[in-house]
C-alpha cells in the first residue's frame, strides 16, 4: 500500500470509529469559561442604573429622560446597541409595543402603551430557532396604580433585568447555531402584559422556542423566615402544556408523562448544567407553575403551549417587595439596593448563561420519538434519523415513575435510531432521549408521545 493510499485508510478508519463512537463525547469545555463570566461589579452598576430612574411603574412618566419607565427602556435599549455595537452588529435590538386598553384592565386605568426590549443573537445554523431569556422592566409599590411616587424595584425586578444584559455582554463574544433572545418584557405587574404580546406575536410567527428562562427575583438572599441562603435558587416549571389536545390527555392517562412536559425537561436541564458546571449552588427543583396562587412572566408562553420556567432565589423578603418605602416598628420595607447580592445574581446569572448556551450549542432534539414493550421483558424507543452533521450520539434516559430527576442513561452512536433496553419493563420505568454534539452539548430530553407500530 503507498503513503497516499495508507492515509486515505487511516482517515477512513478515524471517521468510521468516530461514527461508531462508543463513549460519550466529553463536556464542552466552553461551558466552564462561560459559567463564571458574569460581573457582579457590572450588574451591581446595572441594578443601580435601574433603581435611580426612580420608578420603572408602567403608568410612571415616559417622556422624561432621567425618571420612569420611558428613560429606563431607553437606557436598556441603548445599552444592547452598545452591546451590539461591540460585537460588529451582531444583535437586532428593536422595541415591540403593544397598546393595552383599560376596559377590562383593573390595573390600566387608561390606554397605555406596553414596550418591550429586545435583542435577538441570531444563530449561524437554526436562525429561525430560538432560546429566550427575560427580565422585567416595570416596579410597583404597595398601591399597584401609583405610578408616581418612587418604586427601586431593586431586586424585583432591575436584578433580573441586569441579568438580561449582562448575558447578552457575555454570550455576544461568541457564536452559536441557535438565535438566542435577550429580552426586557414591560407590564409584568399591571397583568403580564409584555409576555402576552411577546408570546402571541411568537405564536402567529410560528417561532420555534426551544425554552423561555424568565428570571424574576435574581437578587435576594435573606428571607422573610429568617434564612440567609446564597448556594440554592428555585426553578418553578408547570408538569404538561395547559393547551393540551384531548388525545394528548388520554395518552397521559394511559401511558404516562403527566410530569414530563416541555417546560418541566428545561427546568430539568438547568439544575444538570447547575450540577455540572458550577460549585456550592444547588437549583431547587418545584414542582408547579410558580409560587402558590402567584404570577410570572413565563406563564404567557406556557399558556400557548411554549416552554418555559421562573429562575428565582429561594428565600423571598416581602418586606421588599411591593412596599411603600418606609419604617414601621422598626422594620425597614421597600425594595432597595440594600436587598440585592450582587455575587448571587451574578451566579444565577451565569446559570442562564450556561443554559442558553449549551441549548444553543446542542444539536436537535430528537425527533417524532416512539415507544413499545407492553407485555415484553424489554423496552424499544424509535426516532427519526438526525440530518446534523454535529451530532454524536444520543443519550436514552430512564427512571423510577416516581423519581423526580432522570436516574439512569445509555448512550448510543449517532448511528442509531432504534434501541431496545433488554430487562427493562416498560411498565416499571418513564423514558426520555437526548441528542449529543461532537461538543459535548446535549439537546432537551425528548419524550415519546406516539407508540411504535405493532408489526406483524
Amino acid at each position: 500500500m503507498d503513503k497516499i493510499s495508507l492515509t486515505l485508510f487511516i482517515v477512513f478508519v478515524a471517521q468510521f470509529i468516530n461514527a461508531q463512537q462508543t463513549t460519550p463525547p466529553v463536556l464542552n469545555p466552553l461551558m466552564y469559561e462561560i459559567a463564571k463570566g458574569a460581573s457582579a461589579e457590572r450588574l451591581e452598576a446595572d441594578i443601580r442604573t435601574l433603581v435611580n430612574f426612580g420608578t420603572r411603574h408602567t403608568l410612571s412618566d415616559t417622556l422624561s429622560e432621567t425618571r420612569g419607565i420611558g428613560a429606563a427602556r431607553r437606557w436598556i435599549k441603548s445599552s444592547f446597541e452598545k452591546i451590539s455595537s461591540d460585537c460588529n452588529d451582531c444583535l437586532e435590538v428593536e422595541y415591540q409595543r403593544t397598546l393595552v386598553t383599560a376596559e377590562g384592565n383593573r390595573r390600566i386605568p387608561e390606554d397605555t402603551w406596553v414596550v418591550n426590549v429586545v435583542a435577538i443573537q441570531r444563530g449561524t445554523r437554526y436562525p429561525d430557532r430560538y432560546v429566550i431569556m427575560s427580565g422585567d422592566i416595570d416596579s410597583r409599590i404597595s398601591d399597584p396604580l401609583n405610578g408616581t411616587d418612587d418604586s427601586p424595584g431593586a431586586n424585583d425586578n432591575a436584578s433580573g433585568m441586569a441579568g438580561v444584559i449582562e448575558a447578552a455582554r457575555v454570550l455576544s463574544k461568541y457564536q452559536f447555531p441557535v438565535s438566542i433572545i435577550y429580552v426586557g418584557l414591560s407590564g409584568e405587574e399591571q397583568g403580564l402584559f409584555g409576555g402576552q404580546h411577546l408570546a402571541q406575536k411568537a405564536l402567529d410567527e410560528e417561532w420555534d422556542i426551544l425554552g423561555v428562562i424568565n428570571n424574576d427575583m435574581i437578587g435576594n438572599i435573606e428571607g422573610i423566615d429568617g434564612v440567609i441562603d446564597n448556594t440554592t435558587f428555585r426553578v418553578f416549571s408547570e408538569p404538561t402544556p395547559p393547551n393540551e389536545t384531548e388525545q394528548q390527555r388520554i395518552w397521559r392517562r394511559f401511558y404516562g408523562g403527566e410530569v414530563d412536559g416541555p417546560s418541566r425537561q428545561l427546568a430539568r436541564y438547568i439544575d444538570k448544567m447547575t450540577e455540572q458546571f458550577f460549585t456550592n449552588l444547588d437549583a431547587i427543583l418545584i414542582y408547579r407553575l410558580d409560587r402558590f396562587g402567584r404570577g410570572g412572566h413565563h406563564r404567557p408562553f406556557n399558556d400557548l403551549g411554549f416552554p418555559g420556567v421562573r429562575i428565582m432565589e429561594t428565600h423571598e423578603n416581602y418586606n421588599r417587595q411591593h412596599q411603600d418605602l418606609r419604617t414601621e416598628d422598626g422594620i425597614a420595607y421597600g425594595d432597595v439596593i440594600e436587598g440585592v447580592n450582587f455575587d448571587y445574581t451574578a451566579k444565577l446569572t451565569g446559570v442562564n448563561m450556561v443554559t442558553l448556551a449549551s441549548l444553543a450549542s446542542a444539536p436537535p432534539a430528537p425527533q417524532g420519538l416512539m415507544i413499545g414493550g407492553a407485555v415484553q421483558p424489554s423496552t424499544q424507543l424509535e426516532w427519526d434519523a438526525s440530518e446534523d452533521p454535529d451530532i454524536a450520539g444520543y443519550v436514552v434516559y430512564w427512571r423510577d415513575t416516581t423519581a423526580p430527576q432522570w436516574q439512569h442513561a445509555r448512550y448510543f452512536p449517532a448511528n442509531t435510531n432504534a434501541v431496545e433496553l433488554t430487562g427493562i419493563v416498560i411498565d416499571n420505568y418513564l423514558f426520555g432521549v437526548a441528542s449529543i454534539g461532537k461538543n459535548g452539548d446535549q439537546s432537551l430530553v425528548a419524550y415519546p408521545r406516539t407508540l411504535i407500530p405493532r408489526r406483524r
